[in-house]
């Protein structure tokens, strides 16, 4: 039973420190809809979206009127299009078209971004899933709201270093189609290890082939509200400290619960997770970044910041895990540098590095995001950073990605500007040192021996 009191806090949280469900995200499949006909498959894929998801956007706003806290996006993953593609297309513009209808249906139904556009190709690859690679530049630059991503690796095959190679130059290229808006397309392009199949967050949603034909996930945020609760700790130690955020974590994630529960009877499609990332928006006051300054750093990028980053990680899901009937998804602490007001402070400083966010990952979800870099960086040193980022999550067992955008035409100290939860972000430096021998090897990094259980 909620008292009054718990009411008022939760109030509280919502009108002060920026607690909102950052998504509602509806999973479909569209296994049911391939077919050998492009023309068919199109119209199957638009009828399935539009009949599943016509009333999504409606739903979430009844939830946030009904409850009074934000529901922030209202989102659909898909099956990944270059399995539902494999039997129609022929070539790359075939697998844009699809990407055209999903842009298509997903304005129809009003969802901010329909994820999915995607490839799980970590240990080879097929000819129809390098045509569709091919296409992910075209397909980001001629639609508004698709997200991509590819599965490059993971613990259990290794890292897929063709692929690696290739995301490079697919990288630089949706990066040169999408220059006159600072390369945005990149924004909604991200390279994974370890993908999980229910994962509610853009860019790297999609429906793994593991689930049914719908479902319901749930992302919930409040950075804010975790640090509010931190400044009532000041001189505590760590045990009190994360006690303080184990709870809060709970409160916060109770909200999810809630919201995914309503939305799922509402629409009528089972409920599958809700997902306990704490993911910050450009908004002053809702950063990972404060938390750890709240903790006693200076800034991101101190030292003792990994160390503080991993305790939150670890306290958000013990606490979490207790006020949700199923967890999923990435369950970790964001750290995008454009979508996170301090955290941009502090790459504007050069408080923080890019080799200091890729220690960070190793403790958290979910990678190296949304980082701008010079737009002349080699698209071979694109392949090694996300050949690093692979190798953490690889060996580590864990959810890691690469969501890094060269933006063409700007160098370091330069702004680029992406707009609304995309925030802004610093051109970042990058270390020049050459390692194309490396990653034009070509061939598969070998999974770890800790991955031989069976």
């Amino acid at each position: 039973m909620i008292n009054l009191f718990e009411v008022s806090e939760t109030n509280h949280m919502i009108e002060s420190e920026n607690l909102d469900v950052r998504t509602i995200t509806l999973g479909i499949s569209l296994i049911d809809c391939i077919s050998d006909s492009l023309d068919r498959l199109c119209d199957n894929i638009q009828n399935k979206i539009v009949k599943l998801g016509h009333d999504l956007v409606c739903v979430g706003d009844k939830i946030e009127a009904e409850f009074g806290f934000p529901v922030v996006n209202k989102r659909v993953s898909i099956t990944p299009a270059s399995i539902i593609g494999a039997s129609a297309c022929r070539k790359p513009s075939d697998y844009v078209r699809i990407a055209k209808t999903l842009d298509k249906a997903a304005t129809e139904i009003g969802v901010n971004f329909i994820g999915g556009y995607s490839a799980l190709v970590s240990k080879d690859m097929t000819a129809g899933e390098e045509m569709f690679i091919r296409s992910i530049p075209e397909a980001l630059a001629s639609t508004e709201r698709v997200c991509a991503s590819v599965v490059a690796g993971s613990s259990k095959t290794g890292i897929n270093m063709d692929i690696v190679r290739m995301m490079g130059d697919v990288i630089r290229e949706t990066a040169e189609l999408t220059k006159d808006q600072d390369s945005i397309g990149c924004a909604k392009l991200v390279v994974l290890c370890n993908a999980p199949d229910d994962n509610p967050f853009m860019a790297g949603a999609f429906l793994g082939v593991t689930e049914g034909d719908s479902v319901i996930n749930v992302g919930v945020s409040g950075p804010g509200v975790v640090r509010h609760a931190l400044t009532k700790a000041h001189g505590k130690d760590f045990r009190e400290l994360c006690d303080v955020i184990k709870k809060t974590a709970f409160k916060i994630t109770r909200i999810g619960q809630l919201a995914a529960a309503r939305a799922s009877a509402e629409l009528n499609i089972p409920f599958g997770i809700v997902d306990l990332s704490l993911a910050p928006t450009p908004a002053v006051g809702d950063s990972i970044a404060d938390i750890l300054q709240e903790m006693g750093l200076e800034s991101a990028g101190a030292p003792g910041t990994t160390a503080a980053l991993a305790m939150l990680n670890d306290q958000v899901k013990k606490g979490g895990v207790m006020a949700a009937s199923n967890v999923g998804g990435l369950s970790g602490a964001f750290i995008p540098v454009s979508e996170d007001h301090s955290m941009i402070q502090a790459a504007e400083a050069g408080n923080i590095t890019i080799e200091k966010l890729e220690a960070m990952t190793c403790v958290c979800s979910v990678g190296l995001d949304m980082i701008a870099v010079p737009g002349d960086l080699p698209s071979t040193s694109i392949a090694g950073i996300i050949a690093d980022e692979m190798a953490i999550g690889m060996v580590n067992g864990k959810t890691t990605a690469v969501r890094i955008i060269p933006v063409i035409g700007k160098k370091v100290g330069d702004f680029a500007h992406f707009g609304g939860l995309l925030g802004d972000a610093p051109v970042m430096p990058v270390n020049r040192c050459d390692c194309s021998e490396f990653v034009d090897r070509g061939g598969r990094i070998p999974a770890p021996i800790h991955s031989f259980r069976n």
